[in-house]
């Protein structure tokens, strides 16, 4: 994800990051220019119509679609938008359920059950990088850490790997409980913690996996090219030449628009748009870890009466 400065205008004008549309669009821009040169040529140099009213009218079909394709485009921008949105509070749920969830163990344990801190320590932000690797369908074994009780050659990278971090949660919660370590009641103290993680997981899952439409997806594209390739035929008798870079603007407004509702709709990936999940994964073992700590024995100091 990239980190700016909504303030600075001036940097937002002259700075092309690898995100920008400009870049991804280049060809395109470049072709939509070769061809709308080509048109304006033949209409005005080839067979010399400076002027004809029957094409004329094809401007105003452009000035009756435009209204329908901004419609189209802001709610294909919109819901895109709240994909990107709803990713994101999914994984704040995730840093606040993570540190209610370590907050809770600190005080149910023992200061002196350093295994079992251990244990929880690594375990709770080991399911936030599994579900980031799971969400990016990839698994790196060096993000997670080892704990008394969990080993990586334990986990399964071929099957759920957030799953099996989740019931090795549970299990260990079960476990304390089974040995007298925890009462009862305190699985209900923790229940709701562990079960988010998984109602987490397969939010962003939801998300991830089910994509925009593909008809409706198909047919803003179709119409997108289609509206644009018309253009030079409307506009080349008003503008002559000068269609050539506004017919370029168009295109560049409104493939820009569906450019940047691809990248945010799938929120979990690699691109620049995308949510800094591994920011997040380290803030939740920074937080847990913190929380977790084993602090050493006070030390009690007996002062000396003087009679």
């Amino acid at each position: 994800m990239i980190n700016y400065n909504p303030k600075e205008w001036l940097r937002f004008l002259i700075s092309f990051p690898k995100a920008d549309t400009v870049r991804k669009l280049l060809p395109f821009l470049i072709g939509m220019g070769v061809y709308t040169s080509a048109i304006a040529f033949i209409i005005l140099e080839v067979f010399h119509m400076k002027d004809n009213s029957d094409l004329r009218n094809v401007s105003l079909m452009h000035s009756l679609l435009g209204f329908v394709i901004s419609m189209l485009l802001v709610f294909r921008t919109n819901t895109a938008y709240d994909r990107w949105w709803e990713g994101r509070r999914q994984w704040g749920a995730l840093v606040n359920n993570s540190r209610n969830l370590a907050l809770k163990i600190d005080s149910l344990l023992d200061a002196t059950a350093t295994a079992e801190r251990a244990f929880f320590r690594a375990m709770i932000p080991n399911f936030a990088f599994a579900m980031k690797n799971h969400l990016r369908s990839h698994f790196l074994e060096r993000e997670f850490t080892e704990s008394p009780g969990f080993r990586l050659g334990d986990l399964k990278p071929q099957e759920h790997v957030p799953a099996q971090i989740a019931a090795a949660l549970t299990a260990r919660v079960f476990d304390l409980q089974r040995r007298g370590v925890l009462l009862p009641e305190h699985l209900l103290f923790l229940n709701s913690e562990l079960q988010s993680l998984m109602d987490v997981c397969g939010a962003c899952e939801r998300i991830h996996k089910t994509p925009i439409p593909y008809s409706y997806s198909a047919f803003l594209k179709k119409f997108i090219l289609t509206y644009c390739l018309t253009l030079p035929i409307g506009y080349v008798f008003n503008l002559h030449y000068f269609v050539i870079p506004f017919c370029v603007f168009i295109f560049y407004v409104l493939a820009s628009l569906e450019v940047i509702a691809e990248e945010i709709e799938d929120p979990f990936g690699l691109d620049a748009n995308d949510l800094p999940a591994e920011t997040i994964c380290e803030n939740i073992r920074i937080s847990v870890g913190q929380l977790l700590a084993v602090s050493p024995p006070v030390q009690s100091t007996s002062s000396a009466s003087v009679s």
